[in-house]
């Protein structure tokens, strides 16, 4: 089974077009540091262990992993056989180009806006603020997984004017 799972690409996926936000993958094919579906949150495998096969039953796999909008760690326990949802995760870069109001106002690389996604909260978000106050150019991170998203980094624009 030839999986594809380079989650720092860009992909074009729309929500409009049926796409699937998962796909199923059988538990003992995950992977620490592969993103996975638990309690119906997006996560990073963080740690995973497999428990031997008991006497009447199938080696089960312990799954701990971080919930890649909110940081809340998540633990679930999976028959190795049984298959789990991977969600599809798309990570896309935008150039920051006012915040307004608590929402950022974002540009993509062929020039299109968007002025829905807000400011996030805690440290990362001050630091937005701070550095665009500043006058720094900076490209935003936004991930995308299970029709959430949220900017999850910013660093300098490469190019300046």
């Amino acid at each position: 089974m030839d999986q594809h799972l380079d989650f720092g690409a860009e992909h074009d996926v729309s929500g409009e077009s049926g796409a699937s936000n998962t796909i199923p993958m059988q538990c003992s094919a995950l992977r620490k540091n592969h993103f996975v579906v638990m309690k119906n949150r997006a996560c990073k495998i963080v740690e995973m262990t497999t428990s031997k096969t008991g006497k009447h039953g199938h080696a089960k796999v312990h799954l701990i992993g971080i919930d890649i909008f909110n940081g809340k760690k998540i633990e679930d326990i999976c028959p190795s056989t049984h298959n789990m949802d991977v969600p599809t995760v798309i990570r896309k870069e935008f150039t920051l180009v006012n915040i307004e109001e608590e929402f950022l106002s974002l540009m993509d690389d062929n020039g299109e806006m968007r002025d829905d996604l807000k400011l996030p909260a805690g440290d990362l978000g001050k630091e937005i603020q701070k550095r665009f106050d500043q006058g720094e150019n900076l490209m935003i991170s936004v991930l995308n997984a299970m029709d959430e998203e949220m900017a999850v980094s910013c660093k300098l624009s490469n190019d300046q004017d």
